[in-house]
């Protein structure tokens, strides 16, 4: 699909339902592999993200993030997410986060396109999981436990039990027990006749213990994710990037990130804390010569065939994806191309 032709006097808008149907028409993980393939092959820019936090008039630490890319390949297209966020706007009854996509056009650098950056963003970010799942399995992956029972949580269990059938268990745990109820209720409604068999579980421990495949999706700081709750074999995929507690990193079989880089300078989640406080190195760093935990890989490097994977049927995987934002330019950019194809949007005059 090419890029629509250029013009520049208006934008062209698209509301999450627009873009929601325009990735009806797309396969999230193959856009995913070709973004982690073109990123391991130098393909891709992308700079550090500008983060903002301040304390709202309620005395809440609010935050926005502004996160550029450039995606090279057949997209060879520039955009940027902002994507705001209050953890207590839940009990507002509104989303935790929200934000705006923009695409900007190759040759001029105008923004071309701007879009709800919602949908896109817990999309791909399931995605990433489905990919890292794909590339890291075990023998078995039958069950899937998600802590949380947010938007990320939902779209996790929406695509991971499309995406693979011979999961038959889902297990949710929230701190909020109507929340992870009405989850449960939902996904038993979608895959219930498919024989997806689909519980709320006691506590975080008890859905950990069980599973293959664990996705913590909550907005916690504070690790609570021992290394003796994952059961051999299992993959974790540390979504909310700070549920782990720092021995899973130290002792899992395969630690795999996204980008090293942008996991190394950020001091605020646990992998860029541990690297400060010189237990964790990454997959090239040197020999600091003394007893510290080295990534073994980005997903890019698995992607291209240029480290390894998996070694062994027991190993205990751990993912750790911060979150790239050449990952939102790519889905947004295929959105675009869609949208204009088929005439949807609002087209919005300079």
């Amino acid at each position: 699909m090419t890029t629509p032709p250029l013009d520049d006097s208006r934008i062209l808008y698209l509301s999450r339902q627009e873009v929601q149907a325009a990735c009806a028409e797309i396969d999230p993980v193959e856009t995913m592999f070709e973004v982690f393939r073109l990123h391991a092959s130098g393909e891709t820019i992308l700079p550090d993200e500008s983060y903002l936090g301040w304390e709202n008039a309620e005395g809440s630490r609010v935050r926005s993030l502004n996160m550029p890319a450039y995606v090279g390949g057949h997209f060879r297209s520039a955009g940027t997410k902002i994507i705001n966020s209050n953890p207590r706007n839940p009990c507002r009854g509104i989303e935790r986060a929200s934000g705006l996509t923009m695409v900007f056009d190759d040759l001029t650098a105008r923004i071309v396109c701007v879009m709800d950056a919602a949908h896109i963003s817990s999309l791909r970010t399931a995605s990433v999981t489905a990919l890292a799942v794909e590339l890291l399995r075990g023998p078995n992956l039958e069950c899937v436990a998600v802590i949380g029972a947010g938007v990320l949580a939902r779209a996790h269990l929406d695509l991971l039990l499309t995406h693979f059938p011979e999961l038959t268990r889902a297990l949710i745990f929230d701190l909020e027990e109507e929340r992870a109820e009405r989850l449960r209720e939902e996904v038993a409604g979608r895959f219930g006749e498919r024989g997806v068999s689909v519980e709320r579980a006691p506590s975080a421990e008890a859905a950990v213990r069980r599973a293959d495949l664990v996705v913590p999706a909550t907005t916690t700081t504070v690790g609570y994710i021992p290394f003796g709750w994952l059961r051999p074999g299992c993959v974790a995929v540390n979504v909310s990037l700070d549920d782990l507690l720092p021995d899973v990193m130290e002792s899992a079989d395969l630690l795999v990130v996204d980008d090293w880089e942008l996991v190394r300078t950020d001091p605020r989640r646990l992998l860029g804390r541990m690297y400060r406080e010189g237990t964790l190195i990454g997959p090239d760093d040197p020999d600091p010569g003394r007893p510290c935990r080295r990534v073994d890989a980005e997903l890019g490097d698995l992607v291209v065939g240029r480290r390894p994977g998996r070694r062994g049927p027991g190993d205990v995987v751990v993912v750790n994806p911060f979150g790239l934002a050449i990952e939102d330019v790519a889905l947004a950019t295929r959105v675009y191309r869609i949208a204009a194809e088929r005439g949807m949007g609002r087209v919005l005059e300079r």
